[in-house]
């Protein structure tokens, strides 16, 4: 009875047990019944998930997230679903590869919660190789740091520190992290074993071998790399042994990233809230998975009979119990999380601008290393925006004063380390980019608008008008073919063949684009349509029209950019901000900041030390840093340029200086180098001095330097108005600069060393006449010493000497004191350029208070015709800067993917290569070649490699991009060429320079050809077409060698005359020179040609270029010529002229002339073989 009794009640503790179990798993049966089903089908699908996961680990990761959805989610997806490989739909690679617990925990370590992020987490945490991050931005390496924490600590090296094989031993030994900052495109070869995970096991340990040492290897040691480099260059040998991951971050998510920043300032407790509910909810699905663990794990380990088991009964209820709480707090708070978001969501558009706006600023570095911009400083530049921007108490307002502070900040912290030719770029890019982030962009309008016509072939519709320029019909047959069927752009020939007389008043408008077009135009097209039809016509008011165009849809402080203000350059920088000054020829922006020490106790020499940097300086620099950095000083280094292998130091020494003296400030000045860090770019304040621009603002910021003191230390009466020319003299140097070729072959540094010391010989030479009581003035004396010492020092270039010379003989001489006949620099209806009344200073600051503001070219002795060269060769940069900036994925705005149109240009340019020559067959028919046949056979030889480097280039570039062999570097930049319409790098250093775009280079490619066809199969040309050959010098001097070997001349004592002669067609030369040839394609620039009259004249306007008449070059006897009214006029390969290095020139031709020479000079006139 007792043992039925215990039976009983043993029965009744197992019911109750058993009872309390299935109330307890009762909820699980369904979940793990269900589960079990799931993981049963999973299994089945495990083959396709694993092999696409697996797939994405090894391949994707150095490409751009949208590359990584095509490859994963289109290609390799569909290619599975095809061949029936089983795997789960929907696919998605976080179920397979992480958790909803662990992405939770990379949120609140730091990591972006967007997709690409998540995919860089995984990446960089399950693929079997060492990641090596592409971060630009810097959120991997913040994120690996967060993440590692204090096992971090003191194992962050880079390759040039000493001690980092030490420091890695170390972590590989004991199973440490360890993380290589800023790596550059080289790796060290040492560490190549344990990239590749050369690990042997001996006598049981597992060893790895570092430089010359064995070091055990612990299975937990992690290595991670990352590098700042936006775009490196990592060969296929590095992405064998790391996993290349592409951290760059995408506009989406930086979106998401400057939300947060947004709605912490604006919102704080909503942020809090909702940061706190991340954190809450990572802890709390990390303690409901290990409850549920835990929970299995007990029931998998029980022994004897379970319903026994009262402490495993006690804790599966426990935990039960927990696990029911904390699955209700997460449902709560995955409410109020969406709650949050829809709060959150208001705040959208002033973060979907910041992101638009760094964006803009990020690829300005394609243009200009020195461009470059980070993360953590366009943040500082935004938070600032949310602290200065106008409150509002509507959030619609609020909004509406963020977005509008935060673009006109972002442009004046943008300009204020932008060269002055890239601000106008700068504010149309700003501008196309928030209309495209609007949706309200047209992309083909845009890429037409920066690239044109790129088609190779000429249209078949002729030009109505001679006076249209020929590049920009062929640009009007390609805007017709843009517009929807109704658009006014369809029929816009038609209406211009209809009127061609309103067209040519139209075009004749000195400001065209301020007209309205012809026939009602204006009022049919938008204001971008416009500026399209205006790029068809006149090119050189195309940076007028987009500045018209920034003004109409952003506002005119868009194109006013900040004024230079030391002060305000000082207040934006902090003691970690170093201020990188980028110099440009003839500014020094020492003085200033001497000028700013002054003021604020900072006297150069004591308190602000500086030195110019040079060999063997490093040590001296690094001295001052430190001392400066712990005492408050400011430090000027200046040229960082000239010592480029300190500067990886200088970023270093930067780093370490964690806690400086908060008066510390780092002035550093160089010019634009390659060479120049990243780190310390990406971090500093970068300031761009130019000199000011126009005589006027030049000359004044020349007197702002001369005082009443200065101009009394000279007694001699000549010595005021001599300061006056020389500051007009240097302003003129420095000013014609800005017409480019026209101006100067070379852009010279001329600066006020130069004005000061040419100030310092004038008053030397005056006081030494006036105490010897002379009246004779050393003009040629200064002459000399102005003109070929101190600024002619400089000069390198002899046709530039002859300007400088000129200048200097236009404006020293007796005439300036002649009352009878006053001298005039120059003078017109409206303004006089004179010296000033004999007087103080006062008199001569006020005389150029009154000049222009704006110069005419003829002040400079240039024709107005210089002015449409200048604004036509901005604008031509303007377009390829612009081309740099425009992202390379996507379509060419002609629903044709960039490969395809590549592709298509490439087949076309194929199917226009001929033949090379037969080499070895011509030089038989030739067996003893004259001067001039061994030039026709060097010619061929050159050509034919430039036949073969196309074909072979081009067979290669298809090859590529159908994924037959790898993308070169040198095939991407093929391929960059041809999708822009450039002629490709790698063919251009095969031919004679040129300037032209690749459909007029194909033109002129088949007229070469032609050329040196018909020499090989019927003989010299009558008339020689120098253009199309390789090196036309080799042919001048062919001419003169087979003159002196017929007529015994020396062929030293010989040389060319030329002369022109009345023919404009050559098909009317009958005959060939029997000494000496005709030349064709010469045309003449900065001057004009009088058929009738057979002399230079003035240009007329704007005709900026004119085909000379054949010209015919006859060798003769270098002591018979005499020449009379002649201009030697220099001959040019291209508009580009001659290089610093004396590249370029072909000859000399002497043209015949009414006018004085020096009239030519000043004027620029040169003639060119072939124009862009």
């Amino acid at each position: 009875q007792t043992e039925l009794k215990q039976k009983a009640d043993l029965m009744e503790k197992r019911l109750t047990a058993a009872s309390r179990l299935i109330a307890g798993l009762g909820s699980e049966r369904e979940r793990w019944t269900s589960e079990m089903k799931v993981l049963d089908e999973n299994k089945m699908q495990l083959i396709g998930d694993s092999l696409l996961a697996s797939s994405f680990l090894s391949y994707t990761g150095a490409f751009t997230f949208d590359f990584r959805s095509d490859m994963s989610y289109v290609l390799w997806l569909n290619d599975l679903k095809e061949r029936e490989v089983p795997l789960s739909q929907p696919f998605r690679l976080e179920t397979l590869l992480t958790s909803e617990v662990e992405m939770t925990t990379w949120a609140s370590e730091g990591l972006p919660s967007d997709e690409l992020s998540i995919q860089n987490g995984i990446l960089t945490t399950r693929a079997n190789r060492f990641p090596l991050c592409i971060d630009p931005q810097m959120q991997a390496v913040n994120w690996i740091k967060k993440r590692e924490g204090k096992l971090l600590e003191g194992k962050v090296k880079t390759f040039n520190d000493s001690d980092f094989l030490k420091i890695l031993e170390m972590a590989i030994q004991y199973g440490f992290p360890f993380l290589f900052e800023n790596v550059d495109e080289y790796l060290d070869p040492t560490i190549d074993t344990v990239l590749e995970k050369n690990v042997v096991v001996t006598n049981g340990r597992a060893m790895v071998k570092l430089g010359d040492k064995e070091v055990e290897w612990d299975s937990a040691f992690r290595l991670f790399l990352t590098s700042k480099l936006p775009n490196p260059h990592y060969g296929p040998e590095i992405s064998g042994k790391t996993m290349v991951i592409n951290y760059s971050v995408t506009q989406q998510g930086l979106q998401e990233q400057l939300l947060n920043v947004v709605v912490r300032h604006e919102r704080p407790d909503l942020e809090e809230q909702r940061e706190k509910l991340v954190t809450e909810m990572s802890e709390n699905k990390s303690l409901l998975k290990n409850l549920e663990d835990t929970l299995l794990k007990e029931l998998s380990s029980a022994t004897g009979n379970i319903l026994d088991n009262q402490e495993l009964i006690d804790t599966l209820e426990n935990t039960k119990t927990k696990a029911v709480e904390i699955s209700e707090k997460l449902e709560q708070a995955k409410e109020t999380s969406a709650e949050i978001e829809v709060v959150r969501a208001r705040y959208m558009p002033a973060a979907k601008r910041g992101s638009i706006l760094f964006f803009v600023m990020s690829v300005l570095a394609t243009i200009n290393s020195m461009y470059e911009y980070s993360l953590s400083a366009f943040l500082v530049v935004f938070s600032n925006t949310l602290d200065t921007s106008k409150r509002d108490a509507n959030l619609e307002g609020r909004l509406r004063n963020i977005i509008d502070a935060n673009t006109y900040d972002v442009y004046n912290y943008t300009c204020l380390g932008l060269f002055e030719r890239h601000k106008l770029m700068l504010s149309f890019q700003i501008t196309i980019k928030i209309l495209d982030g609007e949706g309200e962009l047209n992309l083909e309008q845009l890429s037409f608008f920066l690239k044109g016509n790129l088609s190779l072939e000429k249209s078949d519709r002729k030009k109505p008008c001679e006076w249209w320029p020929d590049q920009g019909w062929e640009d009007l047959m390609q805007l017709i073919k843009l517009g929807e069927e109704t658009s006014p752009l369809r029929s816009i020939a038609e209406v211009v063949e209809k009127d061609p007389k309103s067209w040519k008043k139209w075009y004749d408008e000195e400001r065209p684009e301020e007209v309205p077009f012809p026939c009602g135009l204006s009022d049919e097209l938008s204001i971008f349509e416009q500026m399209l039809l205006l790029r068809c016509v006149r090119v050189d008011r195309i940076t007028v029209a987009v500045t018209r165009y920034v003004i109409n849809k952003m506002g005119e402080k868009y194109v006013t950019p900040p004024v230079l203000d030391y002060p305000a350059i000082y207040r934006q920088s902090t003691a970690l901000t170093p201020i990188v000054f980028v110099l440009s020829p003839g500014a020094d922006p020492a003085f200033d900041v001497f000028k700013m020490g002054e003021d604020m106790g900072f006297k150069p020499g004591a308190k602000l030390k500086y030195m110019a940097l040079g060999q063997g300086m490093g040590p001296k620099a690094q001295e001052f840093l430190e001392t400066g950095s712990t005492r408050g000083l400011w430090i000027m280094l200046q040229n960082c340029h000239l010592l480029p292998s300190w500067l990886k130091t200088l970023e270093k020494l930067l780093e370490k200086i964690t806690a400086p003296n908060k008066d510390f400030r780092l002035w550093l000045t160089t010019e634009p180098t390659s060479a120049f860090p990243l780190g310390i770019l990406q971090r500093s304040l970068k300031v761009v001095t130019e000199p000011p621009n126009g005589l006027k603002l030049n000359m004044r910021s020349s007197y702002s330097k001369i005082t009443e003191e200065t101009l009394a230390e000279c007694p001699h009466t000549a010595f005021r108005p001599l300061v006056y020319v020389l500051a007009f003299f240097h302003a003129v140097v420095q000013e014609r600069r800005k017409y480019g070729k026209l101006g100067w072959n070379v852009p010279y540094d001329f600066n006020e060393t130069d004005f000061r010391i040419s100030m310092a010989l004038i008053s030397t030479y005056l006081t030494k006449a006036f105490d010897n009581q002379d009246d004779v003035m050393p003009w040629g004396t200064l002459r000399y010493l102005i003109g070929e010492a101190m600024y002619g020092g400089r000069v390198s270039d002899n046709f530039d000497r002859r300007i400088l010379i000129t200048y200097l003989d236009e404006y020293l001489g007796d005439f300036l004191f002649d009352t009878f006949q006053p001298f005039h620099f120059y003078a017109n209806k409206d303004v006089d350029y004179h010296v000033p009344e004999y007087g103080p200073q006062q008199n001569y600051t006020q005389a150029i208070q009154e000049l222009p503001i704006l110069q005419n070219p003829e002040v400079f002795g240039l024709h107005p015709n210089a002015d449409i060269s200048y604004y036509t060769g901005a604008t031509k940069e303007l377009w390829r800067n612009l081309v740099e900036l425009q992202p390379r994925t996507g379509g060419s705005g002609t629903g044709m993917s960039r490969e395809e149109r590549i592709g298509n240009v490439a087949r076309d340019i194929q199917s226009k290569i001929p033949d090379p020559f037969d080499m070895p067959v011509l030089k038989k028919e030739i067996p003893m070649p004259s001067p001039t046949q061994v030039v026709l056979l060097q010619e061929l030889d050159r050509w034919n490699r430039v036949l073969i480097k196309m074909r072979v280039s081009l067979r290669d570039l298809q090859r590529a991009l159908q994924g037959e062999i790898g993308m070169s570097l040198e095939l991407d930049e093929l391929a960059n060429a041809l999708f822009n319409g450039l002629l490709p790098g790698m063919w251009a250093r095969l031919n004679p320079a040129t300037l032209k775009t690749l459909g007029s280079w194909m033109l002129w490619f088949q007229r070469r050809y032609r050329q040196y066809r018909d020499w090989a199969e019927v003989g010299e040309p009558r008339v020689m077409w120098l253009s199309g050959l390789h090196i036309p010098e080799t042919y001048l001097a062919a001419l003169v060698q087979a003159a002196c070997r017929e007529k015994g001349w020396p062929l030293d004592k010989s040389t060319l005359y030329t002369a022109v002669t009345r023919y404009q067609d050559a098909e009317r030369v009958t005959e060939k020179l029997k000494f000496g040839c005709y030349v064709q394609g010469l045309y003449l620039e900065g001057a004009a040609w009088d058929i009738k009259e057979s002399v230079l004249v003035r240009q007329e306007p704007k005709v900026l270029v004119q085909e000379l008449p054949v010209l015919q070059i006859i060798p003769v006897e270098a002591t018979k010529l005499k020449l009379a009214n002649t201009f030697v006029t220099p001959v040019y390969v291209t508009q580009a002229r001659q290089s610093a290095g004396g590249v370029g020139l072909v000859m000399q031709a002497d043209l015949a002339t009414k006018e004085h020479p020096s009239h030519w000079v000043l004027q620029g006139a040169a003639l060119v073989l072939n124009i862009d």
